[in-house]
């Protein structure tokens, strides 16, 4: 028996050494976020010119983050972070009941201690399918909500009004709806636009 426990002391003392060093590089998350703002913005005109061509509106929806980790890593940056977005606009086919639209984006290589944007698009073709026009996206958003998570873990959340977590409320004015989808700011006609300002996007190769 004393044998057996001589034996095991080395992989004991190695498996210490494991979650000593493992509980050293540990790094906790800070995110704060602020609320989200949505604003109707007119397709880019990149300098060509066709003839009858009048831009049409996108509405924009985006919020500042401030993503800290301590102790903080050589890079400067976190790894990825995901943002679930909720956008609850107008039904065209019911009024006084809303669509529930989603969105998770996955950003990478965040930089950290300093603002950075996330964002979500509905195309002017989307605004049209909900408005019946081409103009006036704003006016048929209800709401907006977006969650930020660190490895599963929700860091942040916040809301435009309603309270936090609406979009996990059971109501019979509100339901989930692929009528029409939000784009990430890399399918939109923005991808190229204001580059520093945003939040890279993880996408599949």
């Amino acid at each position: 028996m004393q044998k057996i426990l001589s034996n095991l002391r080395p992989i004991s003392c190695v498996i210490i050494g494991i979650l000593s060093q493992s509980m050293a590089n540990a790094q906790t998350y800070k995110v704060d976020g602020a609320k989200p703002e949505f604003e109707d913005i007119t397709s880019p005109n990149l300098g060509s010119s066709k003839s009858g061509f009048k831009p049409k509106d996108w509405l924009e929806i985006e919020a500042k983050l401030f993503v800290d980790m301590s102790p903080a890593p050589r890079s400067k940056t976190a790894d990825r972070i995901l943002v679930k977005w909720y956008v609850a606009v107008e039904n065209p086919d019911k009024q006084g009941t809303y669509l529930l639209l989603t969105k998770d984006i996955t950003h990478v290589n965040v930089p950290l201690s300093e603002d950075v944007y996330s964002s979500v698009y509905l195309s002017p073709s989307s605004v049209r399918r909900l408005t019946g026009g081409d103009r006036a996206g704003k006016s048929m958003v209800y709401a907006v909500g977006y969650e930020v998570l660190v490895n599963g873990v929700k860091f942040a959340s916040e809301t435009s009004n309603l309270k936090i977590d609406w979009w996990n409320s059971s109501s019979d004015k509100i339901s989930r709806s692929d009528t029409v989808s939000l784009l990430d700011k890399s399918e939109s006609a923005f991808a190229h636009m204001w580059w520093d300002r945003y939040a890279e996007i993880f996408r599949e190769k």
